[in-house]
């Protein structure tokens, strides 16, 4: 008797199909999650490093994690979407101060509150997004930023500025020069003389001018005395 094939139901072609495509399906799907897990992993750092640096705005890591907003962030999920818009109106005023110096010291106070309140802003809707439920004002304020990391950026924007300044010849190197003794005798000499020209200045002593000396003339030799001679002694009460 000669064999013949059964009629394959749906059902059974449903499960050799889903036999058949199941490594690739669970391979697709690993490879989803991790794509997924990988882009939270990239926007929870965006957030955490500008919550750990907003105190410090011009470091690079700060930088760095609000340039990758636009990158990072989703223009289709609500919570993300409110986060790139508060974003933009951020950049837009970072981008607001006046170039002219004059101006800039006159707008300099409000533009770097308006910057506080765009932040505080921008980490509340960033902390929406992974769950966490921060205040606009205990971001602004519970922070913690020692003095002397604000002295030192302060300082060093000091010395940029004054670089610039002299190479753009708008400013000059201040120098001082020292006489420094050559050994311990040249230094109490200097000492010395320093103590009679004062002494002289304050009326405290006088000049005397020795009149200068006859030449001493003989058949063999002529001597030549000195022209004349300054000293300096107690001026007479």
């Amino acid at each position: 008797m000669v064999p013949t094939l059964g009629i394959i139901t749906i059902t059974d072609g449903l499960l050799i199909a889903s036999t058949l495509l199941s490594p690739f399906l669970a391979v697709f799907a690993q490879k989803k999650i991790e794509e997924w897990r990988a882009a939270r992993q990239t926007k929870l750092w965006i957030f955490k490093t500008l919550m750990a640096t907003r105190a410090a705005t011009l470091s690079s890591n700060h930088v760095q994690a609000l340039n990758m907003i636009d990158l990072e962030f989703s223009d289709t999920k609500n919570d993300e979407k409110e986060v790139k818009r508060i974003w933009k109106e951020y950049l837009d005023h970072l981008t607001s101060l006046p170039p002219e110096p004059e101006a800039q010291k006159a707008a300099i106070g409000p533009w770097v509150e308006k910057n506080q309140d765009y932040l505080a802003d921008l980490l509340v809707a960033m902390g929406k997004c992974f769950g966490y439920r921060f205040d606009r004002v205990d971001i602004k304020k519970r922070i913690y930023s020692p003095e002397g990391h604000a002295r030192d950026e302060a300082e060093q924007r000091a010395i940029r500025a004054g670089l610039l300044r002299i190479l753009h010849g708008q400013g000059a190197i201040l120098t001082q020069t020292a006489l420094v003794p050559a050994n311990e005798a040249m230094k109490e000499y200097g000492a010395k003389l320093q103590a009679a020209l004062l002494g002289v200045l304050e009326g405290q002593q006088a000049i005397a001018i020795r009149p200068p000396q006859p030449e001493v003339q003989s058949d063999e030799l002529v001597t030549r005395k000195p022209v004349g001679s300054l000293a300096i002694k107690p001026a007479s009460q």
